[in-house]
C-alpha cells in the first residue's frame, strides 16, 4: 500500500519524507487556505520534496474552465496530478486530461457507481471519503471493498485512495481490502507507530540496559 500525506503543509512533509513515509501527496482548496501561500507556489515546493505524485485541485466547476485550470497546474511540475471532482464535467475533463498522459485524482466519491464511472474514463486515482461516509451513519470502508470488487471484476487500472481518513483503524481496514493508497493527514501517519505495549517494552528495555552500565561503541 502506498501512503499519501493529505496536507498543504510543506513542513509537514518534509519531515514525513525524510522517514521515508511519503509516496505522494493530496491537496485540496481547504488545505491550501490552511496553509496560507499561493496555489501554485505552495504546490511548486511540495513537488519539489516528493517524487510522487501530488494532487492539485481544479475550483471550476464546468469542463471548459476546469480543462483551462487543469493546463495552468499541468506547468507547475511534471508530477502534478490533476484533481477533478465527480461530476459529469468532471470526468469529461478526466477523461482529456488522461488523453494527455496527466494522471487524474477523482474525488469526492462517496457511490461504488461514481467509482465505476471514474474508472470508465480513465481516472488514475478514485478517492472516495471514509471519514465522511462514516458521519452518515453508513460504513465508509463497505464502500471500499465495493470498489475493490468491482475494479478486480473488470481489471480496471484506476487505484482506490482511500481519502478522508480519520483513523489508523481506517488505514488498517484499507490495507485488509487491499486498496492500493491511503492518504492521511500527518498525525493519523505518525499514528500508526504506536503502541503503548511497544512504549512499555522499550521503557523496560532502556532500564535494564541502565543497569549493565555498558555503552555501545
Amino acid at each position: 500500500m502506498k501512503f499519501f500525506v493529505d496536507t498543504a503543509d510543506v513542513k509537514e512533509i518534509k519531515e514525513l519524507a525524510g522517514l521515508g513515509l511519503v509516496d505522494g501527496v493530496t491537496t485540496n482548496p481547504s488545505l491550501i487556505l490552511k496553509s496560507g501561500g499561493n496555489i501554485a507556489e505552495v504546490t511548486k515546493q511540495i513537488c519539489d520534496i516528493v517524487d510522487g505524485p501530488v494532487s492539485a485541485e481544479v475550483v471550476a466547476t464546468e469542463y471548459k474552465e476546469m480543462m483551462r485550470e487543469a493546463k495552468i497546474l499541468a506547468k507547475i511540475a511534471d508530477n502534478v496530478c490533476i484533481k477533478v471532482p465527480l461530476t459529469l464535467d468532471g470526468l469529461k475533463a478526466c477523461r482529456d486530461i488522461r488523453s494527455d498522459g496527466r494522471d487524474v485524482n477523482v474525488t469526492l466519491c462517496f457511490s461504488a457507481n461514481q467509482a465505476l464511472l471514474a474508472a470508465k474514463a480513465g481516472a488514475t486515482f478514485i478517492s472516495p471519503f471514509v471519514g465522511r461516509i462514516d458521519d452518515t451513519g453508513s460504513d465508509g470502508m463497505e464502500l471500499i471493498a465495493e470498489i475493490k470488487q468491482i475494479y478486480d471484476n473488470y481489471d480496471f487500472d484506476t487505484e482506490i485512495l482511500v481519502a478522508s481518513v480519520r483513523t489508523v483503524n481506517h488505514v488498517k481496514q484499507a490495507a485488509l481490502i487491499g486498496a492500493d493508497v491511503v492518504t492521511a493527514p500527518p498525525a493519523t501517519l505518525r499514528a500508526l507507530v504506536s503502541h503503548p505495549l511497544t512504549d512499555k517494552g522499550l521503557a523496560a528495555f532502556l532500564a535494564d540496559w541502565a543497569k549493565t552500565g555498558q555503552k555501545i561503541g
